[in-house]
């Protein structure tokens, strides 16, 4: 059973009132764009993430983060839960969250960066757990919805950053085109040398250079053992690195 919460060396993550707990490659997400934005040669001004979950993600950005930083999280477990660790936090002050559906909420300004870890799984073998299909499926925001969202509300310099299933980004960066949106970097997951790729990391702009950076993850070097990049990555964070 996953533990009621996470602990990271900056904030923790109250987690057993959320649909979704904290994985893995959400954590590799959250450092690996935190490290993006910190290296911009210019400065993001405010922030949106869509779907807020646990607040896992407007924290982990906080913490590299110096801008405001507004969330939007439609189920209302989720969204008590994650206003409690962002009240518990030291970013609080510049931290906002939204209790309402995407799709239909009016938000108060454009973003020069929008993030989101969406529903993974369309047309996918679902679970007896309405909360969680709604959370992973694509129940309540599909990517078109995500995609028609983030253009209407991305300013003109700003980046959009996503989570995919590796067997997704390719539908994905064609479907991103016609919403205006490019891909600029491109991090590839997987937990082993051994194992196929499953998880994506992608940062779009408006801009289309015809080029993307292209990085890969391994999690772990051995069984039980993190990888060298891994550990670089995510020792800002995790407790033990």
């Amino acid at each position: 059973m996953p533990n009621n919460y996470f602990q990271f060396k900056e904030f923790t993550i109250y987690q057993e009132r959320c649909a979704l707990k904290v994985s893995t490659d959400s954590c590799v997400f959250g450092a690996w764009l935190s490290k993006k934005v910190a290296n911009l040669p210019y400065h993001l001004s405010g922030c949106l993430d869509i779907g807020a979950g646990s607040g896992l993600l407007m924290l982990m950005l906080a913490q590299q983060f110096p801008g405001s930083i507004h969330g939007i999280e439609i189920d209302r477990e989720s969204y008590e839960q994650a206003s409690e660790n962002i009240a518990a936090s030291n970013w609080y002050n510049r931290l906002k969250l939204f209790h309402d559906d995407v799709k239909l909420f009016s938000l108060p300004h454009q973003y020069d960066l929008i993030i989101s870890n969406p529903p993974f799984f369309e047309g996918d073998l679902k679970s007896s757990n309405s909360k969680y299909n709604f959370a992973k499926h694509n129940d309540g925001l599909t990517l078109q919805d995500l995609l028609e969202i983030t253009a209407r509300n991305l300013s003109q310099k700003g980046l959009f950053a996503v989570l995919l299933p590796y067997h997704r980004a390719a539908y994905f960066e064609q479907l991103a085109t016609s919403y205006g949106l490019y891909p600029s970097d491109k991090l590839s997951m997987r937990q082993s040398l051994q194992h196929p790729h499953f998880r994506v990391a992608l940062l779009l702009s408006r801009e289309n250079t015809g080029q993307v950076k292209k990085e890969e993850l391994v999690i772990r070097q051995s069984p039980g053992v993190y990888s060298a990049p891994f550990i670089s990555l995510l020792k800002k964070y995790y407790l033990h690195l």
